[in-house]
């Protein structure tokens, strides 16, 4: 068996390589999913004002967002693999329709520059955690601890409202994804079960790689954005 420029490649690296396409098939659906949403909600800016209006119903779609997200995570090996794509692109609808709130932050420009700098980092990252022969376990021990820091201090500071701390948590965000982009990608790696390959299971392990990539794309936009971002008059 071949790969790309005619090189042999063997058995087993065929079907990792196409495991991995499939996982980022199941993340860029789910991106498109999400952007395709939030482009509908932005051509009608009146829905937005409505949902933002009702911090019943924005939140509770958070709320709905996150159990969608500790759901999949937790039982995907319990599901079918129709009830996880359902889940799994249920989820990226919904990041769809209460991410369409930026539009009425920032520009349209910025939220597209913001957009192209994130796809070149990730990509970036991406491809280098699926090539580099370094384990990133420790550096990916680190990363979610840190990415608890992150969150504990983001949420205080929903209180305190202290810009500094607002933008210490912003660029750590940055750095925090960019890592765990390269590392979620190796860990991805090992997710594929050869006696899985052409089942169910397969397809579940690609949804699971697939949201965890989904998340660290998302969350790297959204710190960028804030970095970037042109906010509207």
């Amino acid at each position: 068996m071949t790969g790309a420029g005619g090189f042999p490649i063997s058995a087993d690296e065929a079907e990792e390589r196409a495991f991995i396409l499939e996982v980022y098939r199941w993340m860029t659906g789910g991106l498109a999913l999400t952007g395709g949403v939030a482009l509908y909600m932005a051509a009608h800016p009146e829905s937005i004002r409505a949902l933002t209006a009702n911090p019943i119903l924005f939140y509770g779609l958070l709320i709905a967002e996150v159990l969608a997200v500790f759901g999949l995570a937790a039982f995907v090996r319990r599901m079918s693999s129709t009830t996880a794509s359902l889940v799994f692109l249920g989820y990226a609808a919904l990041n769809g329709v209460t991410l369409s709130s930026i539009f009425l932050v920032y520009t349209q420009s910025s939220i597209a520059n913001a957009f192209f700098v994130t796809a070149g980092t990730f990509a970036a990252m991406s491809l280098y955690g699926w090539l580099t022969k370094t384990d990133l376990t420790s550096m990916g021990n680190f990363l979610f601890m840190a990415l608890i820091g992150l969150v504990i201090a983001s949420f205080a500071n929903l209180f305190f409202r202290n810009s500094t701390i607002y933008w210490i948590t912003t660029y750590a965000g940055v750095l925090i994804f960019t890592g765990l982009t390269a590392y979620d990608t190796q860990k991805i790696k090992g997710l594929l079960n050869p006696s899985d390959e052409g089942t169910d299971e397969e397809t579940k392990e690609a949804i699971s790689g697939a949201l965890a990539l989904y998340l660290d794309f998302i969350n790297l936009f959204l710190d960028i954005l804030q970095i970037m971002g042109r906010r509207e008059d």
